[in-house]
């Protein structure tokens, strides 16, 4: 199983220092946090920043994100699909496979079935623009309660419905445990659908008191960890995992220790062959 640094686990550091800090720590892989890639386009070309990437060795495997996708005004979805576009056309340029959408707000008095159709056609739509690219998409769902795509079941059908091979889904360990997702949804999983592993822990507290600035690295809280590994394994999942920790005491410490650190206590959490996870 590949690891990948995700960009929010180092969110006061700029995209080169994300890059150098993953090689230093002995990645594989990169997740790109689409503010700091803005930033960084400012002073750079696109071709820039493939060489930047290509001469550390690690490979670039998303672009995050597009947020609350669906359920817009028809002028915010017009900004939707130009942002799509922009971040499909750099992610293709630069060999990076994922661009990851989130889904919009929950509407009053939406129904599950207005859910699904909303968010296939959107993902369809969208799957259209990166598609021309050589880019997929990657849905998260969230679970917070005001998501409109909550569980991992929800997810997976809407990603099911979808039906092509250019849409799939991201999960989260915290976002499964917030939102009561099941590990029978989990069991049933097709693991060619799960695109990205999200991984981090969490701080002792009620579900609906949980926060993103409440997450840990692997193995230090109450999140399944252990659990979802097993439910990989049965499915036979094996392709990435991420480290994404929106903790802001850790955005203040230096970034390569935290990456350093989240890459160590992941491949402790999971049982990670050293071999595997780059060293």
């Amino acid at each position: 199983m590949k690891i990948a640094l995700n960009g929010a686990t180092t969110m006061h550091a700029d995209l080169e220092t994300d890059v150098a800090a993953a090689r230093a720590a002995g990645y594989d892989l990169i997740e790109i946090w689409a503010a700091k890639l803005r930033r960084y386009l400012d002073e750079h070309s696109v071709d820039d920043l493939k060489r930047m990437i290509g001469e550390s060795g690690i490979e670039p495997y998303s672009i995050n994100s597009i947020e609350h996708v669906t359920f817009r005004t028809p002028a915010e979805y017009a900004l939707i699909k130009t942002e799509c576009e922009e971040l499909s056309a750099i992610a293709g340029a630069i060999g990076c496979p994922y661009v990851v959408v989130v889904p919009g707000k929950l509407p009053d008095g939406a129904s599950e079935e207005s859910i699904i159709e909303e968010s296939v056609r959107v993902l369809n739509d969208l799957a259209d623009i990166s598609s021309v690219h050589g880019v997929s998409l990657a849905f998260e769902f969230l679970g917070q309660t005001d998501c409109s795509v909550q569980t991992l079941d929800l997810c997976a059908r809407i990603v099911e419905a979808c039906g092509r091979g250019e849409v799939g889904l991201v999960l989260d360990s915290f976002h499964f445990y917030a939102g009561n997702s099941t590990f029978e949804a989990l069991n049933s999983l097709d693991p060619a659908k799960l695109f990205i592993f999200h991984i981090n822990d969490a701080e002792d507290l009620p579900r609906d008191q949980l926060t993103d600035a409440h997450r840990l690295f692997p193995g230090e809280g109450i999140l399944p960890l252990q659990e979802l590994k097993r439910g990989f394994d049965q499915i036979g999942y094996d392709r990435m995992v991420s480290i994404e920790i929106f903790r802001p005491e850790y955005w203040r410490q230096d970034p390569f220790e935290v990456a350093a650190r989240a890459r160590e206590s992941t491949i402790d959490t999971l049982g990670l062959e050293i071999a595997s996870a780059g060293a």
